[in-house]
C-alpha cells in the first residue's frame, strides 16, 4: 500500500485524473470497496477508483489541497494521498479503528476519533508525530472544530455528548448532554452556532457555542416516513449561514434547514441511506453519498434540487471536495 502501481497510476492519466483542475475533483471512500471514486465536479462524470486501504471512511482534505487524508478503519491508521496523482505520501498513527476526523483550519493538527479506545488522538500533520490522546466519553464518532480553531468538538454515541475541548491544552471544558447517538458536529462559518446530529434521537441540537447550552432541538416529520427511520447523520452549513442540510439516513431524504429560525424549510428525495455531503467550494453543488444504493445525489443548492446520481463504489461513506 505504500505507493500505487505503475499501471494503476498509467490509467489514472489515461481516465483523465490528471486533466481537470483539482478545485473540480470530489473524492468519495466507498467503504466496502476499499477505494476512493474520484469525481469532476464540472462534468458529474467519474474520473476513476483508486485502492486506499481497509475500509475508508472519514475523508477530508489539507487547506492548500495537497493532502489527502483517509480514515483506513480496519488498518488503524489515516493514509495520506498526493490528490493530483492519488499515490499514497505516507501514514499518521491514528489509534484502532479511526472513522472521522477534523483538520484545524490552519492544517495542522489533526484530531481523529477513536471508537475502541473512547479517545480522541491528536497528530502532528508535518512530523507525523502524535501530540496526544484525550480522554472522552464512550464511543466517541463526530469531530467538529470552530471556525477560529481554538475549540474542537468530539460527540460520544453511548455516553450522548458533545465534548468541548480547548486545542491548545486539550482539555475538555464543557459537556452537553444530546440526544441518543450523536454522530456529527458542525459549526456555521460565524462560529455562533453549533449543530449537533443525533441518528437514534432523531434530532439535531443547535447549540450557542459560548454559553454551551441548547437553544433548540431540530425535529423531522416526512409523510410517508416511519419515525425510526429519520436518523440524522452529516451536517453541512452554507457559508453565509442561511441554509443548513442534515442527511437522514435510510429515510433517503437530505432536510434543508433555514439557518437563520433554524425551522425545516424542505426535504429532497436522494439515493438509499444517506451518510455524509461535502460543498464544490462556489457552493453550487452538494454532494451525498448513499450508501446503500452505492451512488451520490447532486443537489444544486440554489435550487434545493437533486439533478443528478452519480454511482461510485461499494457502500460511499465520506465525500470531499478539493478547495480552490
Amino acid at each position: 500500500m505504500k505507493h500505487l502501481s505503475t499501471a494503476i497510476l498509467t490509467s489514472a492519466i489515461c481516465l483523465g485524473l490528471g486533466s481537470p483542475a483539482l478545485a473540480n475533483r470530489v473524492f468519495v471512500s466507498n467503504e466496502k470497496g476499499n477505494d476512493v471514486t474520484v469525481l469532476d465536479s464540472t462534468t458529474l462524470e467519474v474520473i476513476g477508483h483508486y485502492p486506499v486501504g481497509a475500509r475508508p471512511r472519514g475523508i477530508t482534505i489539507s487547506p492548500d489541497g495537497k493532502e489527502l487524508y483517509v480514515c483506513a478503519s480496519d488498518d488503524d491508521l489515516v493514509r495520506v494521498f498526493n490528490p493530483e496523482t492519488m499515490e499514497e505520501m505516507h501514514t499518521l498513527p491514528s489509534g484502532p479503528d479511526p472513522e472521522l476526523f477534523v483538520l484545524h483550519p490552519s492544517g495542522n493538527p489533526l484530531y481523529i476519533a477513536n471508537e475502541d479506545d473512547n479517545l480522541v488522538t491528536v497528530v502532528d500533520t508535518k512530523t507525523h508525530k502524535m501530540l496526544a490522546e484525550i480522554p472522552v466519553g464512550v464511543e466517541p464518532e463526530g469531530m467538529g472544530i470552530s471556525p477560529d480553531g481554538k475549540v474542537v468538538i468530539n460527540t460520544s454515541e453511548t455516553t450522548n455528548m458533545a465534548h468541548f475541548i480547548n486545542s491548545e491544552t486539550y482539555e475538555i471544558f464543557a459537556n452537553v448532554l444530546v440526544d441518543s447517538r450523536p454522530r456529527f458536529a458542525q459549526y456555521n462559518d460565524a462560529g455562533t452556532k453549533l449543530y449537533v446530529s443525533a441518528e437514534i434521537g432523531g434530532t439535531v441540537s443547535v447549540i450557542n457555542p459560548e454559553t454551551q447550552a441548547i437553544e433548540k432541538k431540530i425535529t423531522f416529520d416526512i409523510p410517508g416516513v416511519l419515525p425510526e427511520a429519520i436518523q440524522p447523520v452529516g451536517v453541512r452549513v452554507t457559508k453565509d449561514g442561511k441554509k443548513v442540510f442534515v442527511a437522514l439516513g435510510p429515510a433517503n431524504r437530505v432536510a434543508v434547514i433555514n439557518g437563520e429560525t433554524d425551522e425545516v424549510e424542505d426535504y429532497l428525495l436522494v439515493g438509499q441511506r444517506v451518510w455524509q455531503m461535502g460543498f464544490t467550494p462556489d457552493e453550487k453543488y452538494l454532494f451525498t453519498t448513499n450508501g446503500n444504493s452505492n451512488d451520490v445525489s447532486v443537489i444544486d443548492v440554489a435550487e434545493n434540487k437533486v439533478v443528478k446520481s452519480v454511482p461510485v463504489g461499494q457502500q460511499p461513506w465520506g465525500v470531499v471536495v478539493a478547495p480552490n
